[in-house]
């Protein structure tokens, strides 16, 4: 293991993996899920598919990883199953192009948090022109993947699991911030009610599927990086108790992310949650208007730190996504890293 790298620590590992899982799915994606599945079954439906589907998959990837010490496409080979390794490369292709939609979107956050300090509340009634402009976003989606670059470069230990230390605490107490400042907000807690109150008139198989999509895509299933993160840990660790930390890592920062988005809707509503815009509207169009009606000097420090904590949540994501084909180079094709990284 020690000419691949490998984490340094149980928590180093923990917080790396986490990271995989807590990101856009969580922030962006998962607030205007529940709004599209109807508000809190939405969420029970999420977390039992989380803890009872999911959690087993997870201990599975890492276990397969730590025990061959391979990437996603290696480790079915070196267990005997050399026919199975194309599940290996599907999840590899899955990986890039879910990082080529996640840097897209990471460049749009980074690009809010630009225009929120500069004091463009009107970015959020502009936003298709924004998206359109292909030089400012192209120039934001560049040097968020130089950075996410730079870091998988630098290895596991003094790369990914270094900036997850980072990333990962700065991420959960800024998010924590949020979500007191939006508690002392007028009807906020009619946008909790709405979030931890659930209707189950609301549940039928079309919100079934979004909630287990979603419980799969948040904590970063089937695509690869949970193998390749596996073949990192040292063997003295228990893999049952990492996976569950893991799982209570991303759930958590899906839950509050939740607590952070809902009453800042209502809010924004005056407390009426029957027409809430989702999609990337929920985020990119909405908020913008929340922040701006919070006065010019409050707006500019709430929204900014929004943005950022949106980009800082995408920015943990790809990393691992790109360490997923970046780790299948280096093991199959013997390419140094920082090539395989280019």
């Amino acid at each position: 293991m020690g000419s691949r790298g490998a984490f340094s620590s149980k928590m180093g590992f923990i917080l790396a993996a986490a990271g995989s899982a807590v990101g856009l799915g969580n922030i962006w994606k998962f607030p205007f899920e529940v709004e599209a599945g109807g508000g809190a079954a939405f969420v029970l439906l999420y977390l039992i598919f989380c803890f009872v589907l999911c959690f087993p998959v997870m201990v599975t990837e890492i276990a397969i990883g730590r025990k061959t010490e391979k990437n996603a496409v290696g480790a079915f080979s070196s267990l005997g199953f050399k026919n199975w390794n194309f599940v290996g490369k599907i999840g590899i292709l899955a990986g890039v192009v879910i990082l080529s939609f996640y840097n897209v979107v990471a460049g749009w956050a980074f690009g809010y948090f630009i225009e929120m300090i500069q004091g463009n509340f009107e970015i959020g009634a502009n936003f298709g022109g924004f998206v359109s402009d292909v030089g400012k976003v192209g120039l934001y989606g560049i040097i968020f993947m130089l950075v996410t670059a730079f870091i998988v470069s630098k290895g596991v230990a003094g790369g990914i699991e270094r900036a997850a230390k980072i990333l990962m605490p700065t991420l959960i107490i800024m998010i924590l911030g949020l979500v007191v400042y939006s508690f002392t907000l007028p009807n906020a807690m009619i946008g909790v009610q709405y979030y931890l109150v659930p209707d189950f008139s609301e549940i039928n198989l079309k919100v079934v599927g979004g909630a287990l999509r979603q419980a799969f895509f948040s904590l970063s299933l089937g695509m690869g990086a949970l193998i390749t993160y596996g073949s990192y840990l040292s063997r003295k660790e228990n893999i049952v108790s990492s996976a569950a930390y893991i799982t209570i890592f991303d759930v958590g920062i899906a839950f509050i992310a939740g607590l952070m988005m809902f009453p800042l809707v209502a809010y924004n509503s005056g407390g009426d949650m029957s027409n809430i815009q989702g999609g990337a509207g929920l985020i990119f169009v909405t908020l913008p208007q929340v922040f701006q009606s919070l006065g010019p000097i409050l707006g500019i420090v709430v929204g900014s730190f929004f943005f950022l904590l949106l980009s800082f949540a995408a920015l943990t994501s790809t990393v691992s996504l790109l360490e997923v084909p970046v780790s299948y180079a280096v093991d199959e094709y013997d390419i140094r890293r920082n090539r395989a990284v280019v």
